[in-house]
């Protein structure tokens, strides 16, 4: 029996954190103002966290039309076709042909 009281103590001691961290963290709270939430949550055993999780915390926005298909992002660099068309640009030309001009240079010189 002990066991169990030991456990039930445990189960809301974590409520009532989660509980907490939950209200002060997010921007705004539903039904009640955000210290109205914690005095109820941390005074009243149990039933304060848990009324806070059932009528408290914040909706999800509504999503439209379903869940959101994000667009599957590149593992690599060389997988990303922005990436690929940016390496040609003017200014990657001109640092090559830069290099080559000192390649000579160093050529010419030995």
């Amino acid at each position: 029996m002990v066991r169990l009281f030991v456990f039930l103590a445990a189960v809301q001691l974590v409520l009532l954190v989660l509980a907490l961290i939950s209200a002060l963290s997010v921007p705004r709270v539903r039904n009640m103002p955000r210290a109205l939430w914690v005095l109820v949550i941390l005074l009243i055993p149990l039933l304060g966290p848990l009324a806070y999780f059932v009528s408290g915390r914040p909706k999800a926005p509504p999503r439209e039309h379903g869940p959101v298909l994000r667009k599957p992002r590149p593992a690599a660099p060389d997988d990303d076709p922005d990436f690929l068309r940016s390496v040609d640009t003017e200014q990657s030309k001109r640092d090559r042909e830069l290099l080559a001009q000192w390649e000579r240079d160093l050529e010419k010189d030995e």
